[in-house]
């Protein structure tokens, strides 16, 4: 139970995150949150775990009490879920086993009410924008520019969705514009490269924020997890869809991402320091053609180099060639060819994920280390004037 000071007196951020999810520790009697492995619950009232069980499938509510059972609820998971809904200023949060799990209960409770059309806007995650684009939940998508919001919604329209900085192009959206041209329809943000550090989409009037919790709120590379911060109404609808279809978060996954909330606000922050920096340097670096970093900052960078990209990512020897992105150390990769491969080669270009453009998530090395490395990757690569005359691209930062 929340202290009455705790609820009396708002905290910072900062202090949200070490402390947030974890207020009945010390009644408890212990320091670190528990981890609650069981997957079911014993009772001896069977009438009466009934009677909650109904409660559940009528409302979405969570069980008052005991667990019943893993799918339905886990005390680990619960902590990480009110963790997280205080970061993004959110009455709840609903935590599933990866973004993707995430993304698809929102589409599934949306067209569950009929609603089965959704106005999108590129670029998105690879994956995001095949799993509407091929409709494999029974979804349609209308892919439009912000302007053009307004006018692609339908009376069965059920969702706008933006990912704001975008992956991969780190392009940005005014939240307080979409949302206005969206009406009565919820406005979800993929707010995963952002975290609540930079950006809380809720008090710009978006009613969803989505997080690949396998990112930058883990932290470390070594947990995959999902989350969606809404209003407890939409989070009762999700723990439904949840318990039905099973994309629970596992509780130990659950741990480490409560714990990687404890260190969010300075990882983000160290992090986008170093990655400003680099950003800087690699405009000015004429086998750069172009550089992408948003304006709110951040940890992640995209560049678009003259010659072939793919010879700096294998001549990279302290950053990591790998997928994912958001963890202590800094990753690199090709767009095109692994996270937006999935998307036809079409709208991917016309998206601004281009087949020179690199992404990189700056980990917290030094970023002298990081500059060395980047120099080294990239001593085999043309200059601006060794370039082909369709390669060429004003130098820029694009902030």
């Amino acid at each position: 139970m929340e202290n009455a000071f705790a609820a009396a007196v708002p905290r910072a951020l900062a202090t949200e995150a070490v402390h947030a999810g974890r207020e009945d520790l010390a009644e408890l009697g212990v320091h670190a949150p528990p981890i609650d492995l069981s997957t079911t619950y014993p009772s001896y009232d069977a009438a009466g775990e009934a009677g909650r069980i109904d409660a559940f499938a009528t409302t979405g509510a969570r069980l008052e009490g005991p667990p019943v059972y893993a799918r339905l609820d886990n005390p680990t998971n619960a902590r990480f879920e009110t963790a997280l809904a205080k970061l993004e200023g959110a009455e709840a949060a609903v935590a599933f086993a990866s973004g993707m799990a995430a993304l698809t209960a929102v589409l599934l409770v949306r067209a569950g009410m009929g609603l089965r059309h959704v106005v999108a806007v590129r670029p998105l995650y690879g994956c995001s924008d095949h799993l509407l684009d091929a409709g494999l939940l029974g979804t349609e998508v209308t892919w439009t520019d912000p302007a053009g919001i307004a006018d692609a919604i339908r009376p069965d329209t059920g969702l706008v969705m933006v990912e704001t900085p975008a992956n991969p192009t780190l392009a940005e959206v005014d939240l307080r514009a979409v949302r206005h041209a969206c009406g009565s329809v919820p406005l979800l943000v993929d707010s995963t490269f952002a975290t609540p550090v930079l950006q809380r989409p809720l008090e710009e009037g978006a009613r969803i924020v989505l997080h690949s919790a396998t990112k930058y709120l883990g932290g470390h590379g070594d947990v995959m997890g999902g989350v969606v911060a809404c209003d407890e109404e939409f989070a009762r609808k999700l723990r439904q869809v949840r318990f039905a279809t099973g994309g629970v978060l596992h509780p130990m996954a659950g741990y480490l991402l409560l714990r990687g909330l404890s260190t969010l606000p300075v990882r983000v922050r160290a992090a986008s320091a170093t990655a400003a920096d680099l950003a800087c340097r690699l405009a000015a670096d004429p086998r750069i053609a172009q550089v992408h970093y948003p304006r709110i900052g951040g940890a992640m960078v995209a560049f678009e180099v003259y010659g072939d990209p793919h010879r700096v990512i294998s001549g990279v020897r302290l950053i990591t060639p790998a997928v994912s992105l958001g963890s202590v150390d800094t990753l690199i990769q090709h767009p095109a060819s692994i996270s937006h491969r999935i998307v036809a080669e079409g709208d991917r270009r016309s998206a601004g994920v281009s087949d020179r453009l690199l992404r990189l998530s700056v980990g917290l090395e030094d970023v002298e280390d990081l500059w060395r490395d980047l120099t080294e990757a990239l001593s085999a690569q043309p200059v601006r004037s060794e370039a082909p005359a369709d390669a060429r691209a004003s130098r820029r930062v694009g902030r």
